[in-house]
């Protein structure tokens, strides 16, 4: 069995494999109305609120650590941590 062959027990109800007519009806993302693509592919356009700026900076472990224990979003919670460090110190 080559790679792109799928055994019966790695197929999942919620994705079937495709039959030989699925497969010969199938359009190319190319084929599709450009409006479509964009949004298949997820881009997106211009944001509406203000950019964030992505940079490298580095932070002690358990810093990190404690606030991904948090758990999902911990990046803006970080974020938020230091904004309301920055009101106070105006």
């Amino acid at each position: 069995m080559n790679k792109r062959q799928h055994s019966k027990s790695t197929t999942e109800p919620e994705n079937p494999e495709w039959t030989a007519l699925e497969v010969n009806s199938a359009m190319r993302l190319t084929e599709l109305p450009s409006s479509l693509q964009k949004k298949l592919r997820g881009q997106r356009g211009p944001q509406k609120a203000p950019r964030k700026l992505q940079t490298a900076i580095r932070f002690d472990a358990d810093i990190v650590e404690a606030f991904k224990a948090q758990g999902p979003g911990w990046q803006t919670r970080m974020n938020d941590a230091l904004r309301e460090w920055l009101k106070q110190q105006a």
